[in-house]
């Protein structure tokens, strides 16, 4: 799963968390950014209530099942800034992504 992919089916699949901003960082693969205020999906660099900062590859892996999001957390690979109650509420984008 390519970084382009990921942004295609968090676009087609509409998915953010209503009323918030949440930026996906992979640094320098790219950025994706659910702006639950205008519903809109994109690739842009932008303020953000929540930025989970981390390396595709683990978002790839979590977004397959084989990381759990707690574990990647709490092993460092997953770093969160901003709203951690926005954090928690991922779980259902990341269940539309597999979806």
């Amino acid at each position: 799963m390519t970084f382009n992919d990921i942004l295609g089916r968090f676009t087609s699949a509409g998915v953010t968390v209503p009323g918030k901003k949440v930026k996906f960082d992979f640094g320098d693969e790219g950025k994706i950014y659910l702006d639950g205020v205008a519903n809109k999906v994109s690739s842009e660099d932008a303020a953000a209530d929540t930025t989970l900062k981390l390396k595709l590859s683990d978002f790839v892996d979590m977004a397959e099942g084989r990381l759990d999001p707690t574990a990647a957390f709490m092993q460092g690979k997953l770093r969160v800034e901003g709203d951690m109650g926005v954090a928690m509420q991922l779980q259902g984008v990341m269940a539309k992504l597999r979806g």
